[in-house]
């Protein structure tokens, strides 16, 4: 089958940090010259996807918030939504108020963050509101929370996860700081959900996409896609569900692999 768009992680995948290496850039550039729908598919926000576009230069569908949320900026609409339930948001925002952690919770388009001390360095951005307590009234509208810390990890883990493992994806994920982060969605939401739904909308198969991705979040979309790169530092489990293994993503590991399927056509 002849490819014909690529989905791509950025956390752990297209970025170092909170930069793109140019080698990134160029072969993305290439790719969508030859004719590669470019869809970005990430745990964080959609502005921030929105940036990451820019800076490429690239416009397709972008899956954020860890698949609950596909945005067509083409039309300016979202075409898939998922919140998490209100119960279950609802004791969240009580044990992150409780406990000394990083919480990161998308609500519509905005992004709260409970942070302990003041925010500082290049991960600030101007749609983030750093709070001392995560706000109640937001609790009807979070797509997806990103929590760090160890002793809310245990929390979450004793005390929600086995109450509400039916209903709620409890993944971890990559900071780019790499720290591990504890990555909540509904379970109606799944980047192997949202692709599909990005499809449907290109009117193109999910077997004609190549996925990328470099953590637990990603599998549900390798699954889905009818070819999936691992990045080079991917944990064990990550990288036995892909395709193929690339290089780091410090070694623009979506430029070897996007480089080598534009020369043979296949990953292999």
């Amino acid at each position: 089958m002849r490819f014909q768009a690529l989905a791509i992680d950025l956390d752990g995948t297209l970025l170092v940090g909170e930069e793109i290496p140019q080698r990134n850039v160029d072969a993305l550039r290439a790719a969508q010259d030859a004719g590669f729908t470019i869809i970005i598919a990430t745990a964080r926000w959609l502005p921030m996807a929105t940036r990451v576009q820019s800076t490429i230069g690239i416009s397709g569908p972008v899956i954020a918030c860890s698949g609950a949320q596909v945005h067509v900026p083409a039309i300016g609409k979202d075409i898939f939504d998922q919140r998490l339930p209100e119960d279950f948001a609802r004791e969240l925002f009580e044990l992150c108020n409780a406990e000394r952690c990083v919480a990161t919770i998308t609500v519509d388009d905005r992004v709260l963050v409970k942070l302990e001390g003041k925010p500082s360095g290049s991960g600030v951005y101007p749609e983030m509101t750093f709070l001392d307590q995560l706000p109640e009234s937001q609790v009807p509208h979070v797509r997806v929370g990103n929590i760090q810390g160890g002793s809310i990890y245990r929390r979450i883990s004793e005390e929600l996860k086995p109450r509400y493992v039916d209903q709620i994806h409890f993944f971890d994920s990559i900071s780019p700081s790499g720290k591990t982060i504890l990555t909540i969605t509904s379970r109606l939401a799944s980047k192997g959900t949202a692709l599909r739904s990005a499809c449907a909308h290109l009117g193109i198969s999910t077997e004609s996409v190549v996925a990328f991705g470099d953590a637990e979040n990603d599998i549900e979309m390798f699954r889905v896609a009818g070819a999936s790169v691992a990045m080079g530092q991917s944990d064990p489990r990550t990288r036995s569900a892909a395709t193929w293994v690339t290089a780091r993503n410090d070694e623009a590991g979506v430029a070897v692999a996007v480089e080598r399927l534009l020369t043979r056509g296949s990953l292999l």
